[in-house]
């Protein structure tokens, strides 16, 4: 019995109630599933989101939305036999797969961990120092994020149904935006499953996530300013949604992430023979065959010094020779089949307009016998290796992808006519470089980064440990200009940020401490008779300030700091010398000496609720200390971050000041402290 696909709509599993599509296996051409959602009300799931899934999570601070994803990844991990077995029908390979659903849940631990370790424990993003306005320091202003209060509507593309729904929807969440999610249809089957996984594992809040199995009707006539559409696919589709109306009308947001031309160019240096050469064709391959070449950021277009262009050609046809192409559960296959025999038809059909302009110099566009499979079977293709010699008399092999197993080989003059052609596709998600020259590489970066999302340097120093051309990575953004769509996603935080509006607030220390959860200079600094270091995590105020006594910096303080730490630098042992520093009025204190005075004054040292002081951040030496001036310290709470149960961060803003109250030395200490 063919399974029928659900959709999952304000919390409940319901099924198309007509117009529903057969999913037929890359493989076999058999009937997988069918899908549809006819019969879906998106103005009811939209306002679902936004009333019900929205409040939820942005009552989640950024730590418990963190919490609840590495849970999403936990549960996608617990349960991947179930992913990789309905995978194999969509063409992919287990290495594929792997990519797709452990390299998707990893995403979501990358995000939670980001989460964790760089946003506060808080429903509130502070964006950048404070900025002063009034003169006496009355009136500030404040950059801050806050969540969206619509919905993310995510519309995913075929090649990549588990990660391509995570990468999105990990950011979404974090940002505490609720998110509707429509897969592709042609491999929706996965993506409906790995969905399924992660209601099922009881994390989610009511409507934080609903799935769209079908058209998305008349969605985008009910969109609005606080709304995200983040979109992954053809520049043809981005273009037709992003003409909506609507779009335009209620200035709605869309992130674009578009198929592109994406290139490698060998190095001049990189000669047959050196590592860099070898890594070039290795590399080209792999992104030639892994998920049969649909990927985003696959290597469309190959370019090599003109005199390597033959050595080239000889090296990747070698290489391309011992691919085996065939059922990805047959023993020692290595690329599958393509996901669709609608894309086969696609991928031969665009193959066919480069060979217009480029010789076919390995594979056969119409005819392949799959080990493991059946001739005429499912939708299996060769490997096409095309070679162009005059590229600057060619246009399609810059504006046509062919979104399989398809790339160009093509020579180059020199390095600036290699930046040149890789920007002719006008702009890409992903651009290599093979060298070993240093110069080389930061001369094609000037050249080319404008054009392109991400660059990849490759040599034999870095290839150990390096990713590929072709793997974005949660750290890192992922987009580009022009041709890719022009979007970004991911990169860290800043993919949160997508799903967030950014205000300048103004107004009082006071008030904006208050609003942020965080000590802004300015505002009040309550004292206690009870050192801070005596109150634990979560009795410890914001602003809370210890004030200390004084202390002389002597002459004989400097000079034993200066034998006993072996720093004897002019400034602080030469007089003569230190007075003709335009900086100096002569002899100063070391700014280490000030710091190491500075804990001394505001220690308390009896065991307590601080367990460890792990660093600081920021530190700036405003004022030099002269021998026979004294110093005092204020110490103030500045903002805390719950770590577990156990312990919590506590941010400490210092400042030293010397006798006359001027501001000597600042900085942040960074404390764990016991709940």
């Amino acid at each position: 019995m063919t399974t029928m696909l659900l959709n999952y709509v304000a919390d409940q599993w319901i099924q198309a109630t007509g117009g529903t599509a057969e999913l037929r296996s890359a493989v076999t051409g058999e009937t997988v599933a069918r899908t549809g959602s006819q019969g879906l009300d998106f103005h009811a799931m939209l306002k679902h989101a936004r009333t019900v899934g929205g409040p939820a999570l942005r009552a989640m601070t950024f730590h418990e939305r963190a919490g609840m994803i590495k849970a999403l990844g936990s549960a996608i991990i617990a349960r991947k036999e179930e992913l990789y077995a309905l995978s194999w029908a969509t063409g992919a390979t287990r290495t594929d797969s792997w990519i797709d659903i452990e390299g998707g849940a990893g995403t979501l631990f990358a995000i939670s961990s980001k989460g964790r370790r760089e946003l506060p424990d808080d429903t509130i993003l502070i964006d950048g120092d404070m900025e002063p306005i009034g003169k006496t320091g009355t009136f500030i202003g404040q950059h801050v994020y806050t969540s969206l209060q619509g919905a993310a509507v995510h519309i995913n593309a075929f090649n990549f149904p588990v990660w391509g729904m995570l990468e999105k929807l990990g950011p979404a969440l974090l940002a505490g935006v609720p998110a509707i999610i429509k897969p592709a249809s042609s491999t929706g089957y996965v993506a409906e499953a790995a969905f399924r996984i992660m209601v099922e594992a009881g994390v989610l809040p009511p409507g934080a996530i609903q799935l769209v199995m079908g058209s998305t009707g008349d969605l985008f006539e009910h969109l609005g300013c606080q709304d995200v559409i983040s979109f992954t696919g053809s520049a043809a589709t981005a273009t037709k949604l992003q003409s909506h109306p609507v779009i335009a009308q209620e200035s709605v947001r869309f992130v674009a992430e578009r198929d592109s031309l994406n290139a490698s160019v060998l190095g001049p240096d990189a000669k047959p023979g050196t590592p860099e050469f070898d890594l070039f064709i290795k590399e080209v391959v792999r992104e030639m065959t892994v998920k049969a070449g649909q990927k985003c950021t696959a290597i469309r277009r190959a370019f090599v010094p003109a005199a390597m262009l033959d050595a080239a050609e000889r090296a990747l046809k070698l290489r391309l020779e011992a691919v085996v192409v065939g059922d990805p559960q047959a023993e020692g296959v290595t690329m599958g089949p393509l996901a669709s025999m609608s894309q086969l038809d696609d991928v031969r059909a665009k193959a066919r307009l480069l060979a217009k302009e480029a010789t076919l110099v390995f594979g056969d566009i119409d005819r392949i016998v799959p080990a493991g499979g059946v001739a005429g079977q499912g939708a299996f293709m060769s490997p096409l290796l095309f070679r162009a010699v005059d590229p600057w008399n060619c246009d399609l092999v810059h504006d046509v992808e062919a979104f399989g197993p398809v790339s160009t080989l093509m020579p180059y003059k020199d390095l600036d006519d290699a930046i040149a052609l890789a920007n002719r596709g006008k702009g890409s998600l992903a651009l290599s470089f093979f060298t070993y020259d240093p110069r080389y590489a930061r001369d094609f970066v000037l050249g080319a980064a404008s054009f392109h999302g991400r660059i990849v340097l490759i040599d034999r120093d870095s290839a150990k440990e390096s990713t590929g051309h072709g793997s974005p990575l949660p750290t890192l953004v992922h987009g580009g200009p022009g041709r890719a769509g022009g979007g970004e996603e991911m990169g860290g935080v800043r993919g949160v940020k997508h799903y967030m509006q950014r205000s300048a607030l103004q107004g009082n220390p006071r008030t904006l401490s208050a609003i942020v959860g965080q000590w802004l200079p300015g505002a009040p600094q309550p004292e206690g008779e009870l050192h801070p270091f005596r109150q634990r995590f979560g009795e410890l105020a914001i602003g809370y300030t210890l004030r200390t006594g004084s202390r002389v910096v002597t002459l004989e303080d400097i000079e034993h700091f200066a034998h006993f730490t072996g720093d004897t630098f002019y400034a602080h042992m030469d007089e003569e010398a230190a007075a003709a520093n335009p900086f100096f009025p002569g002899r100063v204190a070391h700014g280490y000496l000030l710091l190491s005075f500075a804990a001394g004054l505001f220690v308390d040292p009896a065991p307590g609720p601080v367990l460890a002081n792990y660093g600081l951040e920021a530190l700036r030496f405003v004022k030099p200390v002269s021998p026979g001036e004294e110093i005092s310290v204020a110490l103030t709470v500045k903002s805390k971050a719950r770590r577990n149960d156990e312990y919590g961060e506590v941010r400490w803003a210092v400042a030293i000041r010397d006798g006359v109250g001027d501001l000597c030395a600042t900085y942040d200490l960074l404390t764990m402290n016991a709940i």
